[in-house]
């Protein structure tokens, strides 16, 4: 997995007014754990870009002034401006190469399902996978093959091939179908409605038939 590299100065002061105008400043209030202890630490926000606005899993490497060692992490939490969606917060969890993590991976879908060439939409039920794993096996992102997937057709998350990585979601939980549009299932219903029609009037025949043999 790619390695981003952010470089952090330490807090002196812990307050929401502090928070803010760091914020103003272009930079995000941020705190590490995991370790022997917290550091509290800002950051500039450009640095975040190629960590959080992604669709690839990424593990940071901070770098905070002060401290003898760089911080190897990932990021456990992201808070967003309600409005402006700039980044008002971030926690970073410390990691260690020989204890497993957990992650939320991005889905890729990948292949031609054929139900997208018969007319039907590509619906992502899920966005994220939550994987553990040791950091060396984390996947940047993971797989889901439609290319199987015709028209109404789904695939759930018991159905992928995993690595050495655990996926804790649930087998059951549905990652991508072909959603059937609403003019193919007039088409169908109205493929339905003869099909029953015609059973009911070959089904109406054989009484005649029977009583005229009768008599």
């Amino acid at each position: 997995m790619k390695t981003v590299e952010i470089i952090g100065y330490k807090r002196a002061n812990l307050g929401k007014t502090e928070a803010k105008r760091l914020r103003e400043e272009g930079m995000v209030p941020c705190v590490v754990y995991g370790g022997d202890h917290q550091i509290h630490f800002y950051a500039p926000m450009i640095l975040f870009r190629d960590l959080v606005y992604t669709d690839e899993a990424h593990f940071a490497m901070l770098t905070i002034e002060g401290e003898p060692e760089p911080f190897e992490a990932i990021i456990q939490d992201v808070q967003f401006h309600p409005v402006s969606e700039i980044i008002m917060h971030a926690d970073f969890l410390q990691l260690f190469r020989g204890t497993p993590i957990k992650m939320n991976i991005p889905v890729h879908p990948v292949g031609n399902a054929p139900g997208l060439q018969q007319g039907g939409k590509l619906i992502r039920k899920v966005k994220y996978l939550q994987v553990k794993a040791l950091p060396k096996n984390m996947p940047e992102y993971i797989e889901v093959d439609v290319s199987g997937l015709g028209l109404g057709k789904s695939i759930k998350v018991g159905e992928l091939q995993t690595g050495d990585y655990e996926i804790l979601n649930s087998p059951l939980v549905t990652l991508a179908g072909i959603e059937v549009p609403r003019a193919l299932k007039g088409k169908e219903t109205g493929a339905e409605e003869e099909e029953l029609e015609e059973a009911e009037a070959g089904g109406g025949d054989a009484p005649a038939a029977e009583e005229s043999s009768e008599a």
